[in-house]
């Protein structure tokens, strides 16, 4: 009988991190999701622990709860990321630098650290880290985000190099502008943006922001086809597969 295969994935309770975790349900995996908004959990394959992920020992807990529960992990996702509009570079503050880095850099460096030595010993991993077009696209109201993506990247192609010969495959995501509740809720990025105008909410995602931002698909992207493009890194359709950055973004950036 074949082991069921394990999978850790870092914010998954909402936005694109919910979707992947919804997505390798539905692939057969075991999922330990954890999140500040989770409420503690462990069923149908599901186990949701609380655990602050931008703090170290959030990020051990969550490693912890996933080598207890199943003894071995196979893949990881590190999902966890955040960002918050600036009018300028002159107004972040290192204490606003110092917490953006702790949710989208050492969040995913203190997750990969903790179950690294699990894959190492079978041999065999798997890791995706979502990134962000950001990362290539640096604008100034997400300027210390776009630095973080950066990191990032460059985090993604060491590890890949490094444990490459020992079987484990390191890639990274960068979605454009997905509709998560950022942009979505009654207090996201949409809603701000249609304040600013005559437009409403839904005009506002569906015209405003795939025409401003030259999305040639002509629209914004779903959660769900990100968590469709971090499930084929995972698998074994992708073993070929190591250092790369994946951009997902419905054509929003023009050049290679």
């Amino acid at each position: 009988m074949t082991e069921q295969l394990v999978a850790v994935v870092s914010g998954g309770t909402k936005g694109i991190g919910e979707a992947v975790v919804a997505r390798l349900l539905k692939d057969g995996y075991a999922v330990v999701t954890g999140s500040r908004s989770a409420s503690a959990s462990d069923s149908d394959g599901l186990t949701v622990v609380p655990v602050d992920l931008a703090t170290a020992e959030g990020a051990q807990a969550l490693a912890d709860a996933a080598l207890r529960r199943h003894g071995h992990v196979d893949a990881l996702v590190n999902n966890v990321g955040a960002f918050t509009p600036r009018s300028s570079f002159l107004d972040v503050t290192d204490v606003q630098w110092q917490e953006g880095f702790d949710v989208n850099v050492l969040s995913a460096v203190r997750l990969t650290r903790a179950l690294l030595p699990s894959m190492l010993q079978q041999g065999a991993g798997a890791i995706v880290t979502v990134s962000s077009v950001n990362a290539r696209l640096p604008l100034p109201f997400v300027v210390d985000y776009s630095a973080m993506k950066a990191a990032v990247g460059n985090l993604t192609k060491a590890l890949s190099e490094e444990f490459a010969p020992r079987g484990i495959r390191v890639n990274a995501v960068s979605p454009g502008p997905v509709k998560t509740p950022s942009w979505t809720a009654d207090d996201g990025i949409a809603a701000g943006m249609a304040a600013q105008s005559e437009a409403t909410r839904q005009q506002v995602l569906d015209e405003h922001v795939p025409a401003n931002m030259a999305i040639s698909l002509g629209r914004m992207g779903e959660p769900e086809e990100v968590a469709s493009l971090v499930a084929f890194l995972l698998g074994g359709e992708a073993s070929w597969i190591t250092g790369a950055d994946l951009v997902i973004d419905g054509g929003m950036i023009k050049t290679l």
